[in-house]
């Protein structure tokens, strides 16, 4: 990983505070913060059931003449970017009429840009030079039974298609003739199908604890590096925290292919919001990948959800592998050189801390702001410009960026719609009498269900007030405010112990560790091995936790480290399952 303790120009022009009276200013900001704030479309198909809810989902972005496009399900449209933090959405001329579903997109040479994603399953594929003006065209052939589409197009000229939604049929591909519109060559190849037994990620359920459905499979998209293909597949089911994607790799886009022995590549199961499955993998430059995913909200229905990105890697064994580790804490993002996708050190201020606020209604109580948990919320009595929360972080602390996650309660909002926007600020204090603004978007005209505000310089303070001012929604209600920064305690020390036990079915493990004094929490790592410890579980309050996403046939190594307000400890020495590991 990159050092995390270099400074780039992220605090290029900011000002220092002056004192309790000042205002900080808000950074154009170098990093990012997990779920991605876009102004996610309204779901149209659940409206008979008056259910409605912001979803996004399913994430094709590709690189286009040197910018970015991300297609999105049903979404209405699609958004672009040129650094691939701030999103712009994109009303196109001509498209889907009820959005697209799953979409699949492709870049050929910076000529022609392909999409492809109708919800019925039956699509022509769409083209345009101009993205930006929408003026989607769709060839005239029209490709059957489709669901979950990936359009890929070799180095060679070759274009492929690869599809596959279901808990019973494989991930399929086929050839496809460019020169006769796309249409089918030969008969479709299946490639490879779930395996439950042998692959305890591919269970379906939360953590995948269902032992009676059989897990779902979707969302191909197809990566070639070093004349290498990776296929990327998301299972067990997009409504749970394990939800995430796995790899197979082959010499040709048809293969055979091989399962990836650290699989799942892409896997997010602990912390705020959970999820990195259905995603797509984005080159940036010659040695930068990015992965976008679909993250679970699942409180209105199932299918409410959020997108997320993480930095990929390919290691010396050829192995594509991601960092997830605090994954929904603060970031560098794509752009910000030798520090691109590393963790900006910024750890939670503000968990299961003292809250108060103008009222609450019902159980929604003003706690839900800051447990660490997306699915519960805070409701005001009102939505109108008195209400207000407030956090005692119970210490002076550097504060450098925050995150305000609005919920919909019974919005009745359905489809794309226009004008929608979020009004407040936020105000900082050490006594809790005197306060500072520290971000004003009191004029804001944007709509920002996930904002993220990253501050130009650090604002000490022990008290944080949201007073809201515009909501666009019937109600007002949060699932977090979540305040990122430097505590002024002590670092946890290192866990003494760790235990792991490996049941006898192989793919499930349970570790055990002793409680460590002043710890928020543990972020546990496995991998292939020791200097592959690729995937992550974050947890709070727990002092131990089962891992139910290992492979039958791989060996593991574990480790732990403590974490608080703080810092985070030092790492347990790297074990083997069924092993005891004392630390002195």
């Amino acid at each position: 990983m990159k050092s995390i303790h270099r400074f780039t120009n992220w605090c290029l022009g900011a000002l220092l505070l002056a004192g309790l009276g000042a205002k900080a200013q808000i950074s154009a900001g170098s990093t990012y913060c997990n779920p991605l704030n876009l102004d996610y479309t309204y779901a149209i198909y659940d409206a008979a059931r008056d259910k409605s809810y912001r979803s996004g989902a399913d994430p094709a972005v590709v690189k286009f003449r040197g910018e970015y496009y991300m297609f999105v399900t049903r979404s209405m449209g699609y958004w672009h970017s040129r650094d691939l933090l701030h999103w712009n959405f994109i009303k196109p001329q001509t498209w889907y009429f009820q959005g697209s579903n799953a979409p699949a997109a492709h870049n050929y040479k910076d000529s022609v840009l392909y999409v492809t994603g109708d919800p019925s399953g039956n699509m022509s594929i769409l083209c345009t030079d101009n993205p930006k003006k929408g003026d989607w065209k769709a060839l005239p052939y029209i490709l059957t039974d489709l669901q979950d589409p990936d359009l890929f197009i070799d180095d060679d000229g070759q274009a492929y298609m690869f599809w596959g939604s279901s808990n019973t049929f494989p991930i399929k591909g086929m050839k496809l003739d460019r020169a006769r519109n796309f249409r089918p060559q030969g008969t479709p190849v299946e490639l490879f199908k779930l395996n439950g037994k042998d692959h305890g990620w591919e269970r379906f359920g939360e953590d995948h604890g269902d032992t009676v459905l059989k897990g779902y499979m979707e969302g191909a998209w197809l990566t070639k590096h070093n004349n290498t293909y990776y296929m990327q597949y998301a299972a067990p089911g997009t409504e749970f925290n394990v939800y995430g994607d796995g790899v197979y790799t082959s010499n040709s886009p048809l293969g055979p292919y091989k399962y990836a022995p650290n699989n799942p590549v892409f896997y997010k199961p602990g912390g705020f919001i959970n999820g990195t499955g259905h995603g797509s993998t984005v080159q940036v430059s010659s040695d930068s990948f990015w992965h976008f995913a679909s993250m679970s909200v699942s409180v209105n229905v199932n299918w409410e959800r959020r997108l997320c990105m993480f930095p990929t890697w390919f290691d010396k064994d050829g192995l594509m592998y991601s960092n997830t580790s605090y994954g929904d804490y603060p970031h560098y993002g794509p752009l910000a050189g030798e520090q691109s996708g590393a963790f900006r050190g910024w750890m939670l201020l503000s968990y299961k801390k003292p809250t108060k606020a103008s009222g609450s209604m019902s159980t929604f109580v003003t706690s839900n702001i800051n447990d660490e948990n997306v699915r519960t919320f805070w409701l005001a009595p009102e939505n109108n410009d008195r209400q207000w929360l407030e956090i005692d972080l119970q210490k002076n602390c550097s504060i450098h960026a925050l995150q305000l996650n609005y919920h919909d309660y019974k919005s009745d909002f359905y489809g794309r719609v226009t004008g929608l926007y979020h009004q407040y600020t936020i105000k900082a204090s050490l006594d809790g009498e005197r306060w500072f603004t520290i971000v004003d978007k009191s004029q804001n005209h944007t709509d920002v269900p996930n904002d993220y505000v990253e501050l130009a310089s650090a604002v000490k303070a022990r008290y944080i007030r949201f007073e809201n001012v515009h909501t666009p929604t019937k109600n007002l209600a949060i699932s977090g405010l979540r305040i990122f920064g430097i505590g002024a305690g002590k670092i946890p020390d290192a866990v003494k112990s760790l235990t792991v036990t490996r049941a006898a079915n192989k793919i499930d493990a349970t570790l055990r560790w002793p409680a460590v004094k002043g710890a928020q929490g543990y972020n546990i790592l496995w991998g292939i091995a020791p200097d592959k410890l690729y995937n992550s579980y974050l947890v709070y309050d727990k002092t131990s936790q089962d891992i139910k996403s290992l492979n039958a046939d791989q060996e593991y190594f574990f480790s732990i480290e403590a974490f608080n307000e703080n810092g985070i400890s030092a790492r347990t020495r790297v074990m083997k399952s069924n092993q005891l590991v004392l630390i002195k």
